[in-house]
């Protein structure tokens, strides 16, 4: 797969590179809202790929939805409101929104647009979960694991959370679905103590294109050193 972010630039990006037939990631999820729209990104991506004949079977995409990111400049707001709920309320946002953002690849994958398409041959885009390492040494460290199982999901794990996760992580089956009602309290507490969900989301995602911008730098700077050495 080829790695485009989810941002509102990339998303005919997105489009048009499903509808040629190539395979994406879709990268630095974060909203609800930024979701369903790669979802539509997607779906109409293999519309187009349809009618143009190519076989929608060979065509992949996984969503990725960061964690961990939500959670530590959430906390980081919370802990300045300082108030009792609101410090209730720390380390809870990252699960809760991974799972309402699984609750919506649920539902719109079992609509009508998208039932048509995978009649067709065509695949689910499955929600990945990204940036699953726990930052907050006071959490278990198999955190973003062992809350979010749930069926044809990807997680992503930092070799220190695999090896955790390997030795003492205890996965007992889905823990994802039962729970939407309660993580959507979650968010709406958020909201009720003064955290802006919206103003947390863009933040993450203009921080997380300035990094991918710095580590597109540094590739080129490489693959610049390594063919003037080779000359």
């Amino acid at each position: 797969m080829i790695k485009i972010p989810a941002t509102r630039e990339g998303l005919p990006a997105i489009t048009a590179a499903i509808a040629a037939g190539i395979s994406v990631n879709v990268t630095l999820i974060f909203s609800l809202d930024r979701y369903r729209e790669v979802i539509d990104a997607y779906l109409a991506g293999l519309e187009q790929a349809r009618a143009a004949g190519i076989d929608l079977a060979t065509i992949h995409s996984v969503a990725s939805f960061f964690v961990s990111r939500v959670d530590t400049e959430i906390d980081k707001r919370l802990e300045a409101i300082g108030t009792a709920e609101a410090l209730a309320l720390k380390s809870r946002a990252g699960v809760a929104n991974a799972r309402l953002a699984y609750e919506l690849y649920l539902q719109e994958f079992g609509g009508e647009r998208a039932s048509a398409l995978l009649d067709a041959g065509a695949n689910r885009q499955r929600p990945l979960w990204a940036s699953t390492g726990v930052k907050d040494p006071a959490l278990p460290d198999t955190l973003y694991v062992t809350e979010l199982v749930a069926k044809g999901v990807v997680n992503t794990m930092p070799e220190k959370t695999l090896e955790a996760t390997y030795d003492h992580g205890v996965v007992e089956g889905d823990t994802v679905s039962g729970a939407f009602a309660e993580a959507g309290r979650v968010l709406d507490a958020l909201d009720g103590v003064g955290v802006d969900y919206d103003d947390v989301t863009a933040l993450l995602e203009r921080e997380g294109v300035d990094k991918f911008v710095v580590s597109w730098g540094e590739l080129l700077e490489t693959v610049r050193g390594a063919l003037e050495a080779a000359r």
